[in-house]
């Protein structure tokens, strides 16, 4: 039985742009869950499936296929997984005659989840032929017993209708364990898809112990490293990676075909206008011998990088904005920490 494993990475994310090829611990996000794909025992084939080129090519030096590029209307913010999945296993049988039994639904915005959350949850789904599906889930931190709805007439009317006599009044200890999907792995049978659906009716649960999901800049900032936020500093000397950081990753390394990551660019400048002395440090060409330096400082002038100085190679600096110090994430919840912190001095 074949096990298709996909990692759908489209790349119109407005709450972080470019968020599923953002650099997490050194590599784009979606590298890591088509790493968990390939190591998995039971995974036979790792697919990305984006509408976006770059990604397609970062995906292909990960290791991954992708054999296409999905159409832009299947790459909207309204788009399902269902026309996801639909339209890459209609792909696969047109072209290629493949028809797999599963599929796994890797997202990018996972990457700490375990090659063993992975193979767990499609042996659940293999080890029972009247299952339709594995959805991972984890122990949700509030109880839906003790929420609303606000009724038309300003009332208040319970959330679920249950058979406890005023759950909203009980401890939360006496009310049943609710679950949460976080979003981490999900299995389904490719025919359950086939029929409309990412689920069918007989869902097994793969219980995990946290939420995963990656939404934003605080989330992707938790999940690489806890950064302690306090005071925007002023007078000191950031030192920014370039490529992963300031600018997308290339692959191949042809970092002529860069494109810049405006948000990171915008953070940069806030802290130059703080007072702060900017270094950006690259280590462009240091494995082949290339000389990078014209095109690296013509992209600085056209992105619009405020800067005081360029390193190829690693400069000293107070704080380091790369994938083994400071995250740009992890920066970029700490000057929202630091700017809510100076508004309320000032209310």
């Amino acid at each position: 039985m074949s096990v298709l494993a996909l990692v759908p990475a489209r790349s119109g994310s407005k709450s972080v742009p470019d968020k599923n090829v953002l650099s997490f611990r050194g590599r784009p996000l979606l590298a890591h869950s088509v790493e968990h794909g390939l190591q998995a025992r039971n995974v036979d084939r790792v697919l990305v499936s984006t509408d976006s080129e770059r990604y397609r090519e970062l995906a292909l030096a990960a290791g991954a296929e992708a054999p296409f590029l999905r159409p832009a209307a299947l790459a909207g913010d309204r788009s399902t997984d269902l026309e996801v999945f639909t339209h890459a296993l209609e792909w696969l049988e047109r072209h290629e005659g493949y028809r797999p039994e599963a599929c796994v639904h890797l997202r990018p915005t996972c990457p700490l989840r375990q090659v063993e959350d992975v193979e767990r949850a499609v042996d659940f789904l293999l080890g029972d032929e009247a299952a339709d599906s594995v959805r991972s889930v984890t122990a949700a931190s509030h109880t839906p017993y003790k929420m609303w709805r606000l009724a038309d007439e300003g009332t208040l009317r319970p959330l679920l209708e249950s058979t406890i006599p005023e759950p909203y009044n009980l401890p939360r200890q006496e009310l049943p364990v609710v679950y949460l999907q976080n979003a981490a792995v999900d299995v389904v049978r490719a025919r359950v898809i086939r029929r409309g659906s990412m689920t069918g009716n007989r869902i097994l649960a793969y219980v995990m112990e946290r939420f995963q999901d990656i939404d934003d800049w605080q989330e992707l900032a938790a999940a690489e490293r806890d950064f302690v936020p306090g005071e925007m500093p002023t007078g000191r000397t950031f030192a920014f990676d370039l490529d992963g950081v300031l600018a997308t990753l290339v692959p191949g390394n042809d970092y002529r075909r860069a494109q810049p990551y405006p948000a990171a660019i915008a953070l940069l400048s806030r802290l130059h206008a703080a007072g702060n002395r900017i270094v950006v440090y690259t280590a462009r060409g240091s494995q082949t011998g290339l000389d990078w330096r014209a095109v690296t400082r013509e992209q600085l002038r056209s992105w619009g990088v405020a800067h005081d100085e360029v390193h190829f190679g690693k400069p000293a600096a107070d704080y380091y904005v790369d994938d083994r110090m400071i995250s740009l994430s992890s920066l970029q919840a700490w000057i929202q920490t630091c700017t809510r912190n100076q508004r309320s001095k000032t209310a």
